[in-house]
């Protein structure tokens, strides 16, 4: 097992991400030494000179005579084509072993998707559902007479407000020492990527993510679904599960979180929109985002369908600018490397997206930013999902929003300076003229598309004046966030 620190400054990651990461494997190496396995371990302190992983194997192949390598599937496109020639450098075979973190084969996805020009989701997901027998009846028909629940599950803040639904704690989690020297490691080797490596708040063991499972699906699961879209001031985690950085690492398998949110509405302790829901992010999306990522690495990475150029604006990383919903989302991720799954698509995604962002500096900030960042899952959400790079491979069209889903979904408006409501003027919303600006600058491309070509249509009918005032208003202010 090896720390390598040059892999480590590939990004700026976040040093809770390091902090995790590093933790996890030194806890899991002392089990495996507890079960009487021999562990080869170089750590960032072995090496002064920050040696890399061919470096460290090629001491260890000649220290230890060792005739083969073998590992699980590499999650990342780079690092599986580079095996051959790491193989070659170092004098040994590598094989690989399909990994368990993925109900679904690279080879299977690759059969199923086929020589088809879109692929939906929601297709791979209810054929996996019938596959696994996860939550159908015994007639082999989807448990309650649909397939997806998603209708019930947008609940808005104003609807939050008024029913008051108690927020449970996130279990009790006292950092161990080992992680206390790890995050001491990580803030001194890598001082300038953001967060604060101490500030570490899930556990790095198995035992700990299983009581992260148990403690969501006990407490929190039930009213994940209804409010798994709403966004609450200083309430980062509300209902969802945070299980993410547990089942990319390989803590937790995909497999048992799902049976473990279907035994709980099976016993009549969750609902099925909130078990549907929850099954669905894990075996739909999650198992779809890898497959599309191994059909359609390499040539994903250059993706730009929409020709967007514009750098990172100047507070990325430390969240100031006046947009509060804008802001807390920046501010959540450098203190905690977390999200939801709504403001990293609807508010951080969305102004990316509206500011026509450059591709490839965006999905370098969410690689960098997030617990449960890898490449295999933020290569397609972000081009993909948030950007709409790929011209729609699998997304039917851009999740774009202007101010008045801010003002339905979250309760950041009200501490705003700017106002919802307000269309033109210095206190107009950003996201309003933005949003309007998009579909100006984009017409062409989706004044076909069925889902969203009419709100080109109801551009095209404005007045010549107001558009270039839209124009005027989004260019200022874009301008000014650089």
């Amino acid at each position: 097992m090896i720390e390598s620190s040059p892999r480590a400054h590939h990004l700026r990651y976040h040093q809770q991400k390091l902090t995790f990461l590093y933790s996890a494997m030194r806890h899991h190496a002392a089990f495996l030494k507890k079960e009487g396995h021999q562990v080869l371990y170089h750590s960032l302190s072995d090496s002064p000179r920050q040696a890399g992983y061919a470096e460290v194997l090629s001491a260890w192949i000649r220290k230890h005579k060792i005739r083969e390598i073998h590992l699980l599937d590499p999650n990342e496109y780079d690092t599986q084509h580079a095996l051959p020639a790491l193989a070659k450098k170092l004098g040994v075979p590598i094989q690989t072993h399909r990994s368990p973190q993925f109900l679904v084969s690279r080879e299977d996805f690759a059969a199923w998707a086929g020589t088809k020009k879109h692929l939906l989701m929601e297709s791979h997901y209810r054929r996996l559902r019938v596959q696994h027998g996860i939550l159908m009846d015994s007639k082999g028909q989807p448990e309650g007479g649909h397939w997806n629940l998603d209708d019930q599950n947008r609940r808005t803040f104003r609807e939050f407000a008024r029913e008051k639904p108690k927020i449970p704690p996130l279990p009790a989690h006292d950092t161990d020492p080992e992680t206390r020297k790890v995050a001491a490691e990580v803030a001194k080797y890598f001082p300038d990527h953001p967060g604060k490596a101490a500030d570490v708040w899930i556990p790095p063991t198995r035992e700990g993510a299983l009581e992260w499972l148990r403690n969501f699906i006990r407490l929190r699961l039930g009213l994940f679904g209804p409010w798994e879209d709403t966004m609450v001031e200083g309430e980062s985690v509300l209902f969802h599960s945070v299980l993410s950085p547990f089942l990319n690492l390989g803590l937790l398998t995909p497999l048992e979180c799902i049976q473990a949110a279907e035994k709980a509405y099976r016993d009549g302790k969750a609902p099925l929109n909130s078990a549907e829901g929850f099954i669905r992010q894990i075996l739909g999306w999650r198992e779809f985002i890898h497959g599309l990522y191994w059909l359609k690495m390499p040539e994903y990475r250059k993706v730009n369908y929409l020709g967007a150029h514009r750098p990172l604006p100047r507070w990325a990383y430390d969240g100031q600018t006046e947009m509060r919903c804008v802001s807390q989302a920046v501010t959540g991720a450098v203190d905690r490397a977390y999200n939801h799954h709504i403001q990293r698509l609807m508010v951080l995604g969305n102004y990316f997206l509206l500011g026509g962002y450059e591709p490839s500096a965006v999905l370098r900030w969410y690689s960098e930013m997030y617990l449960d960042a890898y490449d295999w899952v933020m290569v397609p959400n972000v081009l993909g999902m948030i950007l709409f790079a790929d011209g729609g491979w699998f997304a039917t069209k851009p999740y774009a929003a202007g101010a008045a889903y801010q003002e339905k979904m979250g309760n950041h408006c009200a501490s705003c300076r700017f106002k919802p409501k307000e269309k033109e003027g210095s206190d107009a919303c950003p996201f309003h003229f933005l949003y309007w600006n998009f579909f100006g600058e984009h017409a062409a491309k989706f004044r076909s598309n069925p889902r969203i070509g009419m709100m080109v249509s109801i551009w095209e009918k404005k007045s010549a004046s107001e558009k270039e005032r839209i124009r005027a208003s989004a260019r200022k202010f874009l301008e000014a966030q650089a």
